[in-house]
């Protein structure tokens, strides 16, 4: 049975999550609150969203040692990174995880023979510069910090990327490029840090119902019923968040660089 988290303030995880204000971070941070963890909810703009968060998380605190906080930045500019960092270590005083997990659709979906460089770039930089340089800033701290982590078994750090990582939707290719990239991002700092007490893994949702996917509900719930999600339905921010908690929680501690599938099934080879 696990033992419950500290009610002390000092002692409590922080998690920094960014793209916290709504859809999957959002159920990432509520359960993490849920199981007693402190919380930097990201957002990029929409203050009011993540403000909608944290009354979430605090509605959901297990203790009263628990904090959140609602940190702005755009995470594909440099200067905006370096902000969300210092923001979180002044409001918390420690980062102990960072789950990357901010990301954007192309703004117009086009065949990758029409597609333009601005989408490519303003994608890239937030799906991928971003996390990786986001993950450069933190896990510098962590390297500053050794052992100081109030995790079991260390620091964490996670990438939520996408079954976009390995298929391929040529009417959105700067988001699948974006998504495999996260995936060597994760064996990268996997590999760089695992003998500095850091794990890293990768989480790779489905389809999930968000506002991201709103546009195409129709078109994926019939696919769904159809058979294409084994476990026929849509995932959710909920089901990301219990995969992101028992990794943060050391469920898995003779593990780093590993690839969660939280999508179903969707990823088996089925004839």
């Amino acid at each position: 049975m696990r033992a419950p988290m500290s009610q002390k303030s000092a002692e409590t995880p922080v998690v920094l999550v960014t793209g916290a204000s709504r859809g999957l971070g959002r159920g990432i941070a509520q359960c993490l609150a849920r199981e007693g963890m402190s919380v930097a909810v990201h957002f990029a703009s929409n203050r009011a969203a993540a403000d909608a968060t944290v009354a979430d998380c605090q509605n959901s605190a297990r203790h009263p040692g628990q904090r959140f906080v609602a940190v702005g930045g755009n995470i594909g500019d440099s200067a905006d990174r370096a902000r969300i960092v210092s923001e979180t270590l002044s409001a918390f005083g420690q980062i102990d995880a960072l789950v990357n997990n901010a990301g954007i659709a192309p703004r117009v979906r086009a065949d990758i023979v029409e597609a333009t460089e601005e989408s490519f770039d303003e994608v890239i930089g937030v799906n991928l510069k971003g996390p990786y340089f986001l993950s450069q800033s933190v896990v510098r701290s962590w390297l500053a910090h050794p052992g100081a982590a109030r995790l079991p078994g260390g620091y964490k750090l996670i990438f939520v990327s996408s079954i976009s990582a390995y298929l391929a939707s040529i009417n959105r290719g700067e988001y699948c490029i974006s998504k495999a990239g996260l995936a060597m991002a994760t064996k990268l700092w996997a590999s760089r840090l695992a003998t500095d007490g850091v794990q890293v893994f990768e989480i790779r949702p489905g389809i999930m119902a968000t506002d991201m996917t709103a546009g195409v509900k129709e078109k994926y719930d019939k696919l769904i019923a159809e058979g294409l999600v084994p476990q026929q339905r849509w995932g959710t921010g909920d089901d990301v968040g219990r995969a992101v908690t028992a990794l943060l929680e050391g469920a898995f501690p003779f593990s780093t660089g590993d690839v969660f599938n939280v999508d179903g099934g969707m990823h088996l080879r089925r004839l």
